[in-house]
């Protein structure tokens, strides 16, 4: 909603404020500003001249005349100009010498088309107030000479954008605004509905409502003899202008600057085309309707017409039609007013991709009750305007409507807000907005100013919203009045007490643990839209059966290259770190974790959509449950270039799949669970070089290094490495609180072994042995060295430990340690085959 602050002014008695003042208020109110504009400001040295003569100027392309110009001073000024929409006494803007256009377009004396132009005549649009840049301005012919245009016809103002919600649609008008910006300043103001239309029993134009859903009040009006030649005064014009509307002709500038006055949508007729009387009803079968717009439409049985004998004339609030549209030559005239259906208003102008001014008013609600003003109004101005005589009958037409009552405790916005209003601060505040308010009990008793000193300050209080607001619909909606209008900075910042004994539970714990951990240990966190597609599941390699190509469809994608929802972490990734690698940054660990959305196989292949009449039944919640995919945890980490740096100290390392495997026992660890890494096969992972992480014998995940077409398909760099775990299967088995474990203040003993096995057998299984056989007294199990050279048989591998063992409560003797090894030595000989080196 545009409007420029001096037609504020007309009804608002405001003090001397800046827009920007008027603004803050607004905007404290609870109504957004968009932006403030000011316009005018720079124009300057621009003032009224009268024609004296034309000379055509021949020989020229297109037609130019050189024009003789009174403009108040000693001598006449000579002017250049192409426009033909003048003649010789009209009196038009001229720009001197030295003046200054919108813009900050200068103006001076040049020679041109071998003669010299002293100035400019300007257009509309030179001046900033319309496109229209076809001809030139034509002011009245009373207007003084040399006056100053910019006084004369308001240019200098300030606009006002304000951001109206769908709530608010009594602020899409300068009578909505100016209620608040009276309030929030305090000061009085002029509702410009405030008028007394003539009472008479007489009709206008027979008219009738055939659905009261769709139209509960209809109302005409007639202005017969009106002058078709008249012009739109230009005061008008410029407030049309600078509201954002292009100023058409008297009818329709007139219906629009009434619709932004008062936010009641008009629409004119030629009466000469109308054929029988008016009913408003909806369309039928097979019905269609030309609008103004030139486009033929197919009207849907629930769409709100208005129709004469001929069918359908006009889309009610949307767009009028094209048989019955004012013409150059209409002399007669039937002004519509009415209230249509908010709901089937918006339903009709989306149906039909149709959104207008009026559309956008009548689905946010308009005020009831303003027909009947508003169409006298607009009568008045048609007279004033273009003559002719405004005829004293009436159509009315319309059903009753029960004005709702609202009952509320008068202390119901002090407990929404947590501040003391108070019964008298409450009643005042709705009474700003329109509301009457009564004590229920006492309905008769007159307003409620006589009954602010009632026993009980918290009793309810029986409020009747106005009729320009139809979004109050229940005591939050007032609660909401009052406690904007006393100010959202009034309301304290209090933190809610925590209940004792809250907090995180030990799934958010390890969440928020596994990211810290992740990130201490050099990984940068990153979040990624949760879409994929198909070319993404194809550079992952994946076969055509894997269960990952099964994804959940979007009906709506924001992408038509991304329409699934991911059933894995790595294809955003994957693609963050190209991007990373692309800018400069060549040594890239990036990690994510996030849901991943896995549907179960014998799910439906949409979900239902239900109505909202009424609760779903628990038939209808289960095909919502059975269709929705499952929705496990999951981290994953990528890394590429240097996992530890070079420098002046030496060479550094590149990172590789050991790396991705040890993020993946460092997400373990968090959780208090030992990794048990075997080798596997797995796309998108190299072969050779692919780990599957178990923990308690169940698979979590997978790491290591990326197959070469991946790395090709995606544009990675060499030999980048992944991992990819679901944290909701740790999270499964978390036993409770972490405990501490003792510290021994016992000495350690230490024990080296060399194992030789098979190449072959994993190592995880080497030490998995040792552990189970060394038994409690083991601390710890720690690979040293891994030897495969000549003094190794070939097909085998020597596998280097160091053993760590301690007890609780005493000091170990030697033989107790050497039995420990012994017994460690001994179960990984059985299970894996082991034997000691050099044995």
């Amino acid at each position: 909603m545009k409007f420029p602050l001096s037609w504020l002014r007309e009804y608002v008695d405001l003090p001397a404020v800046t827009a920007q003042e008027v603004a803050e208020r607004l905007t404290a109110a609870g109504l957004k500003l968009e932006a403030i504009e000011s316009v005018g400001h720079d124009i300057k040295n621009v003032v009224v001249g009268e024609v004296l003569s034309i000379e055509e100027l021949a020989g020229f392309k297109k037609p130019i005349r050189y024009c003789s110009l009174e403009v108040g001073e000693a001598a006449p000024r000579w002017v250049i100009c192409g426009a033909t929409n003048f003649a010789v006494g009209d009196r038009v803007p001229v720009a001197l010498p030295g003046a200054v256009l919108p813009g900050g377009f200068e103006v001076g004396s040049r020679k041109t088309y071998g003669r010299v132009s002293d100035g400019m005549i300007c257009s509309a649009r030179e001046l900033g107030v319309g496109e229209d840049h076809g001809g030139i301005l034509i002011l009245p012919p009373t207007t003084q000479l040399g006056a100053d245009v910019v006084e004369l016809l308001g240019l200098r103002d300030d606009v006002i954008e304000l951001e109206i919600t769908p709530d608010r649609g009594y602020a899409l008008s300068i009578r909505g605004v100016a209620r608040e910006v009276a309030t929030a300043f305090g000061v009085p103001w002029r509702d410009p509905a405030d008028i007394e239309p003539p009472v008479t029993d007489a009709e206008s134009y027979p008219a009738a409502i055939a659905d009261p859903t769709a139209c509960d009040r209809f109302v005409l009006r007639t202005v017969s003899g009106f002058d078709p030649a008249a012009e739109t005064p230009m005061w008008m014009q410029v407030r049309l202008s600078r509201a954002g509307m292009r100023p058409v002709s008297p009818a329709v500038d007139v219906t629009n600057y009434l619709m932004l006055e008062l936010g009641q949508p008009l629409h004119a007729f030629d009466r000469a085309r109308l054929t029988g009387p008016i009913v408003v009803r909806r369309a039928e079968p097979g019905e269609t309707l030309e609008t103004l717009d030139h486009v033929t439409r197919e009207l849907h049985p629930e769409d709100i017409l208005i129709t004469d004998a001929s069918g359908p004339i006009s889309m009610a609030g949307t767009m009028g039609g094209l048989a019955t549209e004012i013409s150059g030559g209409s002399t007669e005239l039937v002004i519509e007013a009415a209230h249509f259906s908010a709901t089937g208003t918006a339903r009709m102008s989306r149906r039909h991709n149709l959104v207008s001014e009026a559309s956008r008013r009548f689905e946010r609600g308009v005020d009831r009750e303003l027909p009947l003003y508003a169409s006298w109004r607009a009568v008045q101005l048609l007279v004033s305007i273009g003559g002719g005589t405004a005829e004293p009958g009436v159509t009315h037409a319309f059903a009753d409507v029960e004005p709702p009552v609202i009952e509320i405790p008068a202390d119901h916005p002090d407990r929404v807000a947590g501040v003391g209003y108070g019964r008298e601060t409450v009643v005042r505040r709705l009474e700003q907005v329109g509301c009457t308010v009564v004590v229920p009990d006492a309905a008769g008793a007159g307003p409620s100013a006589d009954l602010l000193d009632g026993p009980d300050p918290a009793g309810p209080l029986a409020v009747t919203p106005p009729s320009w607001r139809p979004d109050l619909t229940d005591p939050n909606d007032l609660a909401e009045e009052v406690i904007r209008l006393e100010g959202y900075h009034r309301i304290p910042s209090v933190l809610p007490a925590a209940p004792a004994g809250a907090g995180l539970t030990e799934v958010q714990r390890l969440r928020r643990r596994v990211g810290r951990a992740l990130a201490a240990a050099g990984y940068v966190e990153t979040l990624a839209y949760p879409f994929t597609g198909p070319r993404d599941l194809d550079g992952l390699q994946l076969d055509a059966d894997d269960p990952r190509r099964r994804a959940v469809r979007l009906a709506n994608p924001l992408s038509e290259d991304e329409p699934l929802m991911r059933t894995t972490l790595l294809p955003g990734l994957l693609k963050t770190l190209v991007r990373n690698v692309g800018r400069g940054f060549g040594d890239v660990a990036l990690f994510e974790s996030g849901l991943v959305y896995r549907p179960e196989p014998d799910a439906p292949a949409t979900a239902p959509v239900l109505g909202v009449d009424r609760r779903p039944t628990e038939e209808e919640l289960a095909g919502i449950s059975a269709a929705l995919p499952r929705q496990p945890l999951r981290v994953a980490v990528v890394l590429a270039g240097e996992h530890d740096r070079s420098g002046w100290w030496g060479q550094g390392r590149p990172a590789g799949w050991a790396d991705a495997v040890e993020a993946g026992r460092l997400v373990a660890r968090e959780a208090g669970v030992e990794v048990d890494v075997r080798a596997d096969r797995h796309a998108p992972w190299h072969p050779g070089r692919c780990a599957a992480l178990y923990a308690g014998g169940e698979l979590i995940g997978h790491a290591g290094e990326l197959h070469p077409r991946v790395v090709e398909a995606y544009g990675l760099p060499p030999r980048t490495c992944a991992m990819e775990l679901e944290l909701s299967r740790l999270e499964a088995t978390l036993p409770g609180p972490a405990q501490a474990r003792p510290v021994s203040a016992y000495p350690v003993a230490i024990q080296d072994v060399a194992l030789v096995v098979p190449s072959e057998v994993p190592v995880a299984e080497v030490e998995a042995a040792l552990r189970d056989g060394a038994g409690e007294l083991l601390e710890s199990a720690r690979l040293f060295d891994v030897y495969t050279g000549e003094q190794v048989e070939r097909g085998h591998k020597s596998l280097a430990y160091t053993l760590r063992f301690r007890a609780a409560d005493r000091t170990l003797t030697a033989e107790e340690t050497t039995a420990a090894r012994d017994a460690a030595v001994a179960l990984a000989g059985e299970r894996t085959g082991a034997r000691l080196r050099g044995a």
